[in-house]
């Protein structure tokens, strides 16, 4: 089976927007939805030629499929990417919730399947499954979600914890192919359910031949079910016109991340809504901080540090550099096997403009003049000539 037909460009970049101005290095004491900055980061990333923005999933956080509908109204193209969290919601009801917002957005919608790598969390909402039970779960709400949306007939399923019968769905997506199903997850289990079911596989951003090692065991395992994956690799870039004034940038953001941290150890709280004991438990943090511990600076310029002192809480590996040196560093993920670069900023209304000014025409325009060369060279040879 071929990749999924929503992913058309030869690069695909996904953003970032959360309900308000919180990330590790900026303190937000407003109220957990903030409309205003929703729109105004929504509109930068459209402005900015981001094909997507991940909408994050939490127990505490706010709604993000209402928050997904709201953007789609402030935005043109920008697409949204929905978390979702299988177990509180049945599929079929969630299959009409996408397919309902897909066509209020002509199209533009994704659905990325998070099967929970935080016991806590998931009790927060009622959920007491064990991880690897969840999995299992997770394959199957993947399975009846392509159903509901591509079944030319109605269905039966008959699962460990899903048993539907006679679906009819009134509401399919906007295209036929139906919604992309992006997936993240490290453990053996999670890679053969990606394998199977995944339309893209989304990892954080681990030094580069450890992607393009997780990329190959992907790629094997789906290989045997007939299927082809696309592949996601988050970063955080910061940027400064000169390396070393993003070299500054990142040490005055490493400064505020320990001194917000000793500031809440009392507490034992650091990020919103996230407990430090409940931190680096995911087997994809576990992975994360091994590699940190080999070095704050991977790959010449990865930066590990920030990922090391937040105990590897989502993405947080940073690319430092000059807008080239950082095109440079997420063209080699590309060649690593990388067909999306999820990019976001610990500065979000500063850094997505930068972006959508500096970085992302820059990678564009190197991908487009590699594709031209290549094309040449294979017109050279069609013609019987040494390329």
């Amino acid at each position: 089976m071929p990749l999924h037909p929503s992913i058309r460009r030869p690069i695909e970049f996904i953003g970032f927007v959360g309900p308000s101005p919180f990330t590790e290095v900026e303190e937000w004491t407003g109220p957990a939805l903030d409309p205003e900055y929703v729109a105004k980061l929504g509109k930068a990333h459209d402005d900015g030629d981001f094909d997507r923005v991940l909408l994050g999933y939490g127990a505490d956080r706010p709604d993000n499929w209402q928050i997904a509908g709201y953007l789609t109204q402030q935005t043109v193209r920008l697409g949204v990417l929905v978390a979702h969290r299988p177990g509180f919601v049945a599929p079929t009801l969630a299959a009409r919730f996408a397919s309902t917002l897909d066509h209020f957005s002509q199209g533009r919608v994704a659905l990325h399947m998070i099967t929970g790598g935080s016991d806590a969390d998931q009790a927060r909402d009622g959920d007491f499954l064990p991880k690897e039970r969840r999995y299992t779960r997770t394959a199957e709400y993947m399975q009846i979600l392509k159903l509901a949306w591509t079944s030319p007939e109605p269905f039966d399923f008959d699962g460990e914890y899903y048993t539907v019968k006679d679906v009819r769905q009134g509401i399919r997506p906007y295209r036929e192919h139906g919604i992309p199903l992006f997936f993240g997850g490290s453990s053996p289990v999670a890679l053969d359910v990606a394998a199977r079911y995944a339309d893209l596989y989304a990892m954080f951003g681990e030094p580069v031949d450890d992607v393009r090692a997780m990329i190959a065991d992907v790629k094997a395992r789906a290989a045997e079910h007939g299927r082809e994956l696309a592949y996601s690799v988050s970063l955080r870039p910061i940027l400064g016109d000169t390396e070393d004034e993003a070299w500054e940038r990142a040490h005055r953001f490493l400064e505020i991340v320990r001194s917000r941290k000793q500031a809440t150890v009392a507490s034992t709280r650091f990020l919103r809504g996230v407990a430090a004991s409940e931190r680096s438990k995911a087997e994809g943090a576990q992975r994360l901080l091994r590699a940190a511990a080999q070095g704050d600076v991977r790959d010449t310029r990865l930066w590990m540090a920030i990922a090391r002192e937040t105990g590897a809480n989502a993405n947080t590996t940073a690319p430092v550099g000059t807008p080239d040196q950082i095109a440079e560093t997420i063209l080699s993920y590309v060649d690593a096997g990388a067909t999306s670069i999820l990019i976001r900023g610990f500065e979000p209304l500063k850094d997505t403009p930068w972006y959508g000014r500096e970085l992302v025409p820059r990678i564009r325009q190197l991908l487009a003049r590699r594709a031209e060369a290549v094309a040449d060279v294979s017109s050279l040879h069609a013609a019987g000539l040494p390329g």
